[in-house]
């Protein structure tokens, strides 16, 4: 069984490869995250993943930046949580859509192993674009290898970000601190 897995990041892949590799399924990762601010933090997150899959062997592919359609999306919905809703379901929308276009058997996503992340959103989204494309959405509660993922990302030198990745969050994750 062929799943495309959404990768919002390195770390955040660790725990949801090893579970979906132990099931038996034949992995492809898919890193579509416009939404990541600015273009200079997208790409580092971007080549941190490359350096990793490169290492473990992982076939993933890297769609368009596209922080137009992003900014076109969740425009007079800037405030937490409608534009998370937005954001993850222009990504996971990106990723079926890939998913059906290639015959892949399923889609799921890495952002199903952060505790930060609204998992009822999540697969709320997941099960919606699954059946209005047609293709599977394979949800897990990734969240329980999420701390123990983390602590391999960083023995391994993986870069590991500070906020969810758009200009919203880094300002609110700025505000805390002042």
């Amino acid at each position: 069984m062929k799943v495309l897995l959404h990768i919002c990041c390195g770390p955040c892949l660790i725990y949801p490869l090893e579970i979906l590799q132990k099931e038996g399924f034949s992995v492809t990762g898919f890193f579509y995250n416009p939404n990541i601010h600015s273009f200079g933090e997208y790409k580092t997150r971007r080549d941190s993943l490359n350096t990793y899959a490169g290492k473990i062997n992982l076939e993933v592919i890297y769609p368009e930046y596209d922080v137009n359609e992003y900014f076109r999306r969740i425009t007079h919905n800037e405030s937490a949580p409608g534009r998370c809703k937005i954001c993850f379901r222009l990504r996971l929308e990106k990723t079926a859509q890939f998913a059906r276009d290639n015959k892949f058997n399923s889609f799921t996503t890495t952002l199903l192993v952060s505790p930060y992340q609204d998992q009822e959103l999540l697969k709320s989204i997941g099960e919606k674009l699954s059946q209005d494309l047609g293709i599977d959405f394979l949800y897990r509660d990734f969240r329980p290898g999420f701390r123990d993922a983390h602590a391999k990302a960083k023995a391994q030198g993986l870069y590991c970000q500070k906020y969810c990745g758009c200009l919203y969050s880094e300002i609110e994750r700025s505000r805390t601190k002042c």
